[in-house]
């Protein structure tokens, strides 16, 4: 059986991860046959939104206690991820991955990650083992793996341009699709840059989780 790390960023869109993109990934992955383990860094949020009116609430919460909701209590902190025990990483989207895994939300092009995703995401890059990255998530993966690592978020052309000051290369791709780096054996694939139903959604994960699979 084939073990997957799951990297979540908290439980919301705006401000954690994409809880669509989280179950559809779990989900795809389960009727692969493949066995998952979520993993979160334990930190504070960046901030939380209220879901209902977009607005920034005046509280605070925790990454991992609030990513754990999503894998229903079974999940991890990202200090105790051992590449060694999985054999490929999926990291879903939301803006947490942007907030909570890295700074790129309010950074830009001069973002850095947090220590524990850095050096987590980083195992398995120099364990040559597959990583899939989808929505806001693959503005990272230049931060990991360097110049000239081929990825997607969708069109937008704003991200892209980060992206390639970051040392990527940004490629078009729909919603439905993925863009797959053999060399670095790196999948990225839009998600909700681009989907506007959870069926398009689900299209381009359910490719994602099919060919990091594949390149096990």
């Amino acid at each position: 059986m084939k073990k997957v790390a799951v990297i979540l960023s908290g439980s919301g869109v705006y401000d954690g991860a994409e809880i669509n993109e989280a179950v559809l990934t779990l989900l795809h992955l389960s009727k692969a046959g493949a066995s998952y383990q979520c993993f979160a860094p334990n930190v504070e949020q960046h901030h939380v939104i209220n879901h209902l009116t977009g607005e920034v609430s005046n509280e605070s919460r925790n990454t991992l206690v609030e990513a754990a909701r999503i894998a229903r209590g079974e999940i991890k902190p990202l200090a105790e991820l051992n590449a060694a025990d999985f054999d490929a990483l999926i990291l879903p989207g939301g803006f947490g991955a942007a907030k909570n895994l890295c700074d790129f939300a309010v950074n830009g092009a001069s973002a850095k990650l947090n220590n524990d995703v850095k050096v987590a995401c980083s195992a398995f890059k120099d364990a040559n083992k597959p990583a899939g990255y989808m929505c806001i998530a693959p503005v990272m993966v230049p931060m990991i793996y360097g110049k000239g690592v081929r990825v997607t978020v969708g069109n937008d052309a704003e991200t892209a341009a980060a992206i390639e000051k970051l040392g990527g290369e940004h490629v078009d791709c729909a919603v439905d699709d993925i863009v797959v780096d053999e060399n670095h054996r790196v999948v990225t694939t839009p998600a909700y840059m681009l989907a506007k139903s959870l069926a398009a959604a689900e299209k381009g994960i359910s490719k994602l989780v099919e060919r990091v699979l594949a390149m096990v």
